[in-house]
């Protein structure tokens, strides 16, 4: 019977997060740590250039980065876990449509240490030029949340969450609600 090696050669035990055929950031305190060859890709970054950094940086703005750390913090400190559909930034400025998932060591410190996974949905997303705010609902309808719930998550009155979805409807050419999201969600329509 052959018998399964237990290398503790450094090279073999990265292989899975090196390999990995989706984007993995290690990070302390939202500051990229350590991350994967596919991360770098979808990013357009060489490691050197991200570790010791910021996630700020892959951010379309630092208001997101800050708003979006509220929104993943307050549900890390439920389980540990948090995830959403966002727009990031790559190294050349393109803004992109990606799936983030995120574990927490501790979720009673949520980004203390965090194993996190992106997942590029270019090939299926619409890129349209949206303001931040617009950015932010579409994040939060892509979760399936209602008016309310986006308009207390964000601070605003749920008529005003209306006016952007309006504009979201208008920007996306979508007939209605159900093609809106369709839109957002990378479903044919």
């Amino acid at each position: 019977m052959a018998k399964i090696s237990n290398s503790t050669e450094p090279e073999e035990n990265n292989f899975g997060f090196d390999m990995a055929p989706i984007g993995l950031v290690v990070t302390r305190e939202r500051i990229v740590e350590r991350c994967n060859r596919r991360f770098c890709e979808i990013f357009g970054y060489a490691a050197e250039e991200l570790e010791g950094q910021l996630l700020s940086m892959l951010y379309p703005s630092n208001k997101e980065f800050l708003d979006i750390g509220k929104l993943g913090r307050a549900q890390m400190l439920t389980n540990g876990r948090y995830q959403d559909e966002r727009i990031m930034k790559r190294a050349n400025g393109e803004l992109f449509w990606c799936r983030a998932r995120g574990q927490s060591e501790d979720p009673k410190h949520p980004f203390t240490h965090c194993v996190w996974s992106f997942v590029d949905l270019s090939d299926s997303r619409p890129m349209v030029k949206l303001t931040r705010r617009e950015r932010q609902v579409a994040m939060l309808l892509t979760q399936g949340l209602p008016t309310k719930a986006i308009a207390q998550d964000l601070a605003l009155s749920p008529r005003t969450v209306e006016v952007y979805r309006a504009k979201l409807l208008q920007k996306f050419e979508a007939k209605n609600g159900f093609e809106l999201m369709a839109k957002l969600s990378g479903m044919p329509v």
